[in-house]
């Protein structure tokens, strides 16, 4: 992959360079955000941690890693030139074609040259005299700009393991997250993954069809839908490309940014058994997310929700040919879809094969590791040559929490946020001048189309920096009392749905420590889109320019 070149000048350790705009991060928002401010004649420099472009695409490569929802949905949709030249493959593409298509997207639009890689930005001190970011890289660089975007990704801080002994095993260690770029091969070997998650769900009838063994060390069981992915042919393209104006418009308008899933505007309860059984029964052919959209009480009634449950378990129970294997991946307490919803292909048969053994860490935990294996606390050793982790990551707040962010008096973004992320619309912190948040904290963020979320909310931010400059002032920043509305708006809307009553990483129940909270705008995109344009319409109400 060619290295960006950071031509536009390196600060070393000297005077800062002054730019307009630091974007950190060159995933999906950051490579929009760099085209966009461009073409408006800004200054820009994209700092990228990485050796290559592409964000969580480029660093989670582990097998079977694919995006969850359609390839023709799941893309940009600012120029229809380009979903017009560009050929997918799959109806889901795979990691590999994504990276493909960030790439393409890089060369058509020539963005490297102001991409700088292989530098993190470690800190970002907001100077009140100069209403100017002074942002440092662990280069030892120096910048100074008036505008700082962090597109730092909503899943980018993997999160570790903690068990006793585990610095003490001697085999390979892997994470998802941070999988080797030449892959690994594990034919002959014993092999444990933690976690059950998405990531564990896709990578794990990959590996089972390599190792010698695979134990899968399960924690919580997820609910998993079939995906049914299948390639493409020229007439499927050719007709999807024809229909994109319609399919862009009414993804705009819809809660999940998905459109190709019929929308049911009925409510479950309402609905005989059979009706039921027959519109769920269509939705698992239809696979993936398309359970979301089949009833409009699901995720707000628990009688409804749990009629999809037992659907859904069902299936399992189905698939599973071992009884007691089968009770130990049937999810139970906590509703359908509060958690991940994931999109499988054959997870749930890779445990018929014989050399797939699941543990249950919630009856037998972990005792402690030794240098070859983990020993579970009903007294049983797994030897092993190889652990993977697919432990999932510090959602949303992990990356910013973790960096050194200081705003007005030298308030430390992280110690703001440690009783729980403070957002106005899920986009600037107040006492945070001119430092905006892509799909944030407080935004419907991921339970919408990250590339559309992420392209909406670049333009409103590009938006907000032509207002602020128009108005001849300096600074953007929202007041308290919007920020203080807006958390308990986004507080009042989850205690509505059922997504409190799941200890996911919706809910930051993930992380150990981490304020228990829902993180996550769950009015839908529409409402969340309404209120971000009366706001700018009513002159940044809420917002004050210095």
């Amino acid at each position: 992959m060619d290295k960006a070149s950071s031509s536009s000048g390196s600060a070393g350790r000297g005077a800062p360079t002054t730019l307009d705009v630091v974007v950190v991060g060159a995933g999906f928002a950051g490579l929009y955000a760099l085209h966009l401010l461009r073409k408006k004649g800004y200054s820009v420099r994209v700092y990228e941690a990485g050796d290559g472009i592409g964000g969580t695409w480029y660093w989670n490569r582990y097998p079977g890693a694919r995006c969850d929802i359609e390839s023709i949905e799941y893309s940009y949709s600012f120029d229809e030139q380009l979903q017009q030249e560009w050929d997918w493959p799959a109806r889901y593409a795979d990691q590999a074609d994504i990276l493909k298509y960030i790439n393409h997207v890089a060369d058509r639009f020539d963005l490297r040259r102001d991409i700088q890689l292989e530098t993190r930005v470690t800190s970002a001190h907001f100077d009140e005299k100069a209403s100017r970011w002074t942002v440092t890289t662990n280069r030892g660089e120096t910048v100074s700009a008036q505008f700082c975007i962090m597109a730092t990704g909503c899943l980018s801080t993997p999160k570790q393991v903690d068990v006793e002994g585990i610095d003490d095993f001697a085999g390979q260690c892997y994470h998802t997250a941070a999988w080797p770029r030449g892959g690994v091969d594990f034919s002959g070997r014993r092999v444990g993954i933690i976690g059950t998650g998405s990531s564990g769900i896709q990578a794990i009838p990959h590996i089972a069809k390599q190792a010698k063994h695979l134990t899968v060390f399960q924690r919580t069981p997820n609910f998993s839908i079939p995906a049914w992915n299948h390639p493409l042919d020229d007439e499927q393209r050719r007709v999807q490309k024809a229909e994109y104006a319609d399919l862009r418009q009414r993804e705009w308008n819809s809660i999940l940014g998905i459109s190709r899933f019929p929308v049911n505007p009925n409510r479950a309860l309402d609905a005989t058994p059979e009706e039921r059984e027959r519109e769920y029964e269509a939705r698992w052919a239809m696979g993936g997310l398309s359970f979301y959209t089949s009833y409009v009480d699901l995720l707000v009634d628990p009688r409804a929700n749990e009629t999809l449950a037992e659907f859904a378990r069902r299936k399992i129970r189905q698939k599973v040919k071992d009884p007691k294997v089968a009770e130990m991946l049937v999810p139970k307490g906590y509703p359908f879809g509060t958690k991940r919803l994931c999109a499988d292909t054959d997870y749930y048969e890779t445990y018929n094969r014989d050399n797939v053994t699941l543990v249950d860490l919630r009856a037998t935990p972990f005792q402690k590791f030794s240098a070859s294996g983990v020993t579970t606390q009903d007294g049983r050793f797994h030897e092993l040559d190889a652990l993977i982790t697919a432990t999932g990551f510090d959602a949303l707040t992990g990356t910013l929490c973790n960096m050194d962010i200081r705003g007005r008096g030298g308030e430390v973004l992280g110690d703001k946020w440690k009783g729980g992320p403070r957002t106005a619309l899920g986009i600037m912190s107040a006492r945070f001048p001119n430092m905006f948040v892509t799909t944030g904290p407080g935004s419907p963020s991921v339970l919408f189309n990250m590339i559309l979320g992420n392209e909406y909310h670049v333009e409103w931010i590009v938006r907000a920096i032509e207002d602020v400059r128009k108005a001849g002032r300096v600074a953007i920043e929202p007041t308290q009392a919007i920020e203080d509305f807006w958390c308990q708006h986004v507080t009042d809307v989850g205690n509505q749905t059922l997504f409190t009553q799941a200890d996911s990483w919706y809910m930051g129940a993930n992380v150990p420590g981490k304020p228990r909270q829902i993180l996550l705008y769950l009015g839908g995109f529409p409402a969340y889109k309404a209120t971000c344009e009366d706001i700018v319409a009513k002159g940044y109400e809420g917002f004050a320019m210095v």
